[in-house]
């Protein structure tokens, strides 16, 4: 088959901690052809989406940094190849936040023709933390408003800590905790993150959410999920100081146990997902609270791994090798019947 990667830059990533570099290493080894390309590299030419890629596959068997060596120099030579998108057999979209509108506009015509993973649509839509509100039985009380002296209100008739999160960063950035026993710095922090000397219509929406004091004693769990099933999880513990449990901003990573709250979470999330086309997601929850769904590059393969002694990327791949046999059934179907 022929497997391709949409995402940034590979020269900066270390290989060891990276969900996608196993993903790639895995799709080698199995001997598909492999490109990589980034966002600005696709476009139209004659009414056909296309894309310039770089050609990563390299001899299979290779330790893995050995691997990424070897990879990286295919990415030194001057050769491109023009493909079009619709030859590919899959393509993952793996660019970290903030998405690429634009690149998600031109692979839309062409969704139903290429196995992609995650789809664009159901990335734009998953994307932004607002998704949990399609499940507001699991998720803590949440509020979104770019009316500082709302939120302010909301926070002082809450009565307790409460969390502020910009809708569009990621890796915690930005994720602050605030309570109303220090208000008038309060005060000052909404202020600056909705913007609030701008007009009304242009500042910024921000989240409100109930603090779990759990997340700042147990950490949280991150499970990853394939079609809505569970792949493997761990725990994150914030370090000392810190009640954000993201790798990114310091947390501690421990081996979790799957739970019949974890499980009934998921069972509750996976049919929308699935129609959503987010096949491979990570989600982030706190006791019996859904925190979290991140649809874009989701991350924690190698950790999780690591703590289990497992393989999971080989579950991935043998998933999107079946659904790219499907989507080559049902294309070859379409074109009959044209």
């Amino acid at each position: 088959m022929i497997i391709a990667f949409l995402m940034d830059k590979l020269e900066t990533i270390d290989p060891s901690f990276e969900t996608t570099s196993h993903l790639m290493y895995e799709c080698n080894q199995r001997g598909h052809k492999v490109f990589f390309l980034e966002p600005h590299d696709v476009y139209i030419r004659g009414n056909e989406v296309v894309a310039r890629m770089r050609d990563i596959t390299v001899p299979p068997d290779m330790p893995l940094k050995a691997y990424w060596q070897a990879l990286i120099a295919c990415l030194q030579k001057e050769e491109l190849i023009f493909e079009s998108i619709t030859d590919l057999d899959v393509l993952f979209l793996r660019k970290d936040p903030p998405l690429n509108y634009q690149t998600l506009e031109f692979l839309q015509p062409v969704n139903r023709k290429v196995f992609m993973i995650n789809n664009t649509i159901g990335q734009i839509m998953g994307n932004s933390k607002l998704y949990t509100l399609n499940f507001p039985d699991i998720i803590p009380d949440t509020h979104v408003s770019r009316d500082p002296k709302r939120l302010i209100k909301l926070i002082e008739n809450f009565g307790g800590a409460m969390v502020v999160k910009p809708l569009q960063r990621f890796g915690g950035e930005g994720v602050i905790k605030v309570s109303t026993r220090d208000r008038e710095n309060l005060i000052s922090l909404i202020n600056y993150y909705t913007q609030a000397s701008r007009q009304y219509a242009e500042r910024e929406p921000i989240m409100v959410q109930e603090y779990l004091e759990a997340g700042q004693r147990d950490g949280d769990v991150r499970i990853l999920l394939l079609n809505g099933d569970i792949l493997g999880a761990m725990r994150r513990v914030p370090q000392a100081g810190e009640f954000r449990s993201n790798v990114k901003a310091g947390g501690k990573v421990m081996r979790h146990d799957i739970t019949p709250q974890d499980v009934q979470i998921c069972e509750r999330i996976k049919p929308r997902l699935i129609a959503d086309g987010l096949y491979f997601v990570g989600i982030d929850v706190i006791g019996d609270k859904l925190i979290e769904v991140n649809c874009v590059s989701p991350g924690g393969i190698p950790r999780i791994n690591a703590l289990n002694g497992v393989q999971i990327e080989a579950q991935v791949i043998d998933f999107v090798e079946q659904k790219a046999l499907e989507h080559k059934r049902q294309n070859d179907a379409r074109a009959v019947h044209a």
